[in-house]
C-alpha cells in the first residue's frame, strides 16, 4: 500500500468517526423521556352556549318529526283501515206496511150472492143464546190488551235530551227533557229511531233508554222542520247483545184504509206525559187533513184523553202502528184529545230521514183539482197552488197562488200527492224545471220556470 492510499484510508476513518454520534449516558436519556411524558395536554374548553343550542335544535327536530308522524298517521290511518278492513255501507231503509184490508165491491157482492143462490141450499137460522159478561171477562180482556202493549213496547224507547246550564250562583247543572221514540228500522249498522225534532234541537247530548232500561248514546241522523219529526241513530255495536235480542223494529199498519173509523186503538209511549203510560179508546175521525208546506198529511183523532205535551204512537189491537202522536195539531177546543199523523202519509218521509237524506222544499201550499172543477171551469189537472211560503224557492221563482203545476222535470203531475211524491225524491240545492199552467184572462197558458230547491227552516 502506498503512502497516498494510507493517507486516504486514515482520512476516511476520521470522517466516519466524526459522523458517528456519541453515546449519551443512561441517566441523560431517561431524563429526556420523563420530561416528555410529564407534558400536559390542555383540553379544549366546552362551549356551553353552543352545546345548549345544539341540544335545543335536536329536541325541536324530534318534536317536529313526531308531529309530522302523528299527522301522517291520522291522515293515512282511515285510508289504510278502509283498504284493509272495508266498512260495509248500511242497507237503504225501506219501510213495509201491512197490506190493507180488502174491501168487497158491490158487484162482487152481487156475483157472490147469485152464486150462493145457485149452488147452496137455503141457510137455516139458529137462535144464539145471549151471553152476559162478568168482571172476570173484563179482567181477561184487559190482560190480553196488556200482553199486546208489552209486545209493542219492545219497539218503543225513551229519548233523553241533556243540556248544560248555570244558575244565578254560577253553579253548573244539567237539564233533562224526555220524549217517546219509535224504532223504525235496522240498517245493519245502526238502529234508527223516530222522535220529535224539538227535543233534538234543544239538546246538547241525546241518550236512548230501551224497554229493558238499557241506556245508550244516540246521534241525529236527519230531521224535517216542516213536520217536526227527526230520526236519530244508535250504533248496533253500542247495544248489549241481551238488549238486541229483546227489542225489534215496529210493525206498520195502513192508515189509508177507509174502515178506520171507530177502530179500537191504544196510545203508547208517553201519551199522558209520563213514560210507559197507556190509554185505550177508538178513532173518531180518519179523514182530517193537515195542510203543511209541500205536503198534506192525514190527521187521526181519537176519544182518548192525554197530555198536551204527550208523545208516542197509536196502534191497533194487533200491535201495528197506525199513527204518530202530534198534540200540537190538536183542535183548540179539544187540546187534550190525542191526535196523530196517519202513518201511511209519513212512510216516504221516514224512509228519507232514515237514509240520512235532507228534505227538499219548494215552499207551496196546495191541493188537488177535483174532476168536477176540471170539467166545469176548465182548470187543468195537477197540483193547484193555494199559497206560497215567504222567501221560499217558489216565491223567488215567481210562482203564484192559482198556478197549477203539471210537470216537475220529466215527471207528470196529476195531483198534489204526485207533486209531494216527486219532491220527496229530490234533494236540496237541486235545480228543477217546472211546467206551470197560469190563468191569463179566461184561459190557462203554459209557462216553464227553473227553481233551485232548498230546505225550509
Amino acid at each position: 500500500m502506498t503512502d497516498q492510499e494510507k493517507k486516504n484510508e486514515a482520512g476516511q476513518k476520521a470522517r466516519e468517526e466524526k459522523n458517528t454520534p456519541k453515546a449519551q449516558p443512561a441517566s441523560d436519556s431517561a431524563g429526556t423521556d420523563i420530561s416528555f411524558i410529564k407534558e400536559k395536554v390542555k383540553e379544549r374548553p366546552i362551549n356551553k352556549r353552543k352545546l345548549l343550542k345544539r341540544t335545543m335544535i335536536t329536541a325541536s327536530m324530534a318534536v317536529i318529526f313526531g308531529l309530522i308522524a302523528c299527522f301522517t298517521f291520522l291522515i293515512l290511518e282511515p285510508v289504510f283501515s278502509n283498504w284493509l278492513y272495508p266498512e260495509e255501507e248500511p242497507e237503504p231503509v225501506q219501510l213495509q206496511e201491512e197490506s190493507e184490508n180488502e174491501e168487497m165491491l158491490p158487484e162482487d157482492m152481487v156475483l157472490e150472492t147469485e152464486s150462493e143462490e145457485e149452488t147452496t141450499p137455503p141457510v137455516q137460522t139458529t137462535v144464539v143464546e145471549r151471553v152476559e159478561l162478568d168482571v172476570s171477562d173484563y179482567q181477561t180482556l184487559y190482560s190480553n190488551l196488556y200482553k199486546m202493549v208489552q209486545e209493542v213496547s219492545k219497539s218503543l224507547v225513551t229519548v233523553i235530551g241533556i243540556t248544560s246550564d248555570t244558575d244565578w250562583m254560577n253553579n253548573s247543572y244539567e237539564n233533562e227533557g224526555q220524549n217517546a221514540g219509535l224504532i223504525v228500522a235496522d240498517n245493519g249498522r245502526e238502529l234508527l229511531i223516530l222522535t220529535e225534532k224539538e227535543i233534538v234541537d234543544q239538546s246538547e247530548e241525546l241518550n236512548v233508554v230501551f224497554c229493558d232500561n238499557t241506556q245508550v248514546q244516540a246521534e241525529l241522523k236527519q230531521a224535517d222542520s216542516t213536520v217536526g219529526l227527526a230520526v236519530i241513530s244508535v250504533l248496533l255495536t253500542d247495544i248489549p247483545d241481551a238488549t238486541r235480542e229483546t227489542i225489534s223494529p215496529a210493525r206498520l199498519a195502513s192508515s189509508s184504509n177507509s174502515g178506520l173509523l171507530a177502530t179500537p186503538v191504544a196510545a203508547l209511549g208517553r201519551p199522558l206525559g209520563t213514560a210507559n203510560s197507556v190509554v185505550y179508546g177508538m178513532i173518531t175521525s180518519a179523514d182530517g187533513t193537515l195542510n203543511l208546506a209541500d205536503g198534506n198529511y192525514q190527521l187521526l183523532t181519537t176519544d182518548m184523553y192525554g197530555s198536551t205535551y204527550g208523545s208516542g204512537i197509536i196502534t191497533n189491537l194487533s200491535g201495528q202502528v197506525l199513527g204518530i202522536i202530534c198534540q200540537e195539531n190538536s183542535a183548540e177546543d179539544t187540546p187534550n184529545l190525542i191526535t196523530a199523523y196517519g202513518i201511511s202519509g209519513l212512510k216516504n218521509l221516514i224512509e228519507k230521514l232514515s237514509n240520512g237524506q235532507p228534505s227538499a222544499s219548494l215552499g207551496i201550499f196546495g191541493t188537488d183539482v177535483p174532476q168536477e172543477i176540471q170539467e166545469t171551469q176548465g182548470v187543468p189537472a195537477g197540483a193547484y197552488v193555494t199559497g206560497i211560503v215567504m222567501d221560499s224557492p217558489a216565491m223567488v221563482a215567481g210562482i203564484q197562488s192559482g198556478d197549477v203545476i203539471v210537470q216537475m222535470g220529466t215527471e207528470t203531475i196529476d195531483s198534489f200527492s204526485d207533486y209531494t211524491t216527486t219532491l220527496m225524491g229530490l234533494l236540496p240545492d237541486t235545480e228543477v224545471t217546472l211546467t206551470v199552467m197560469r190563468q191569463v184572462q179566461n184561459e190557462y197558458q203554459e209557462m216553464t220556470v227553473d227553481v233551485l230547491l232548498n230546505t225550509l227552516e
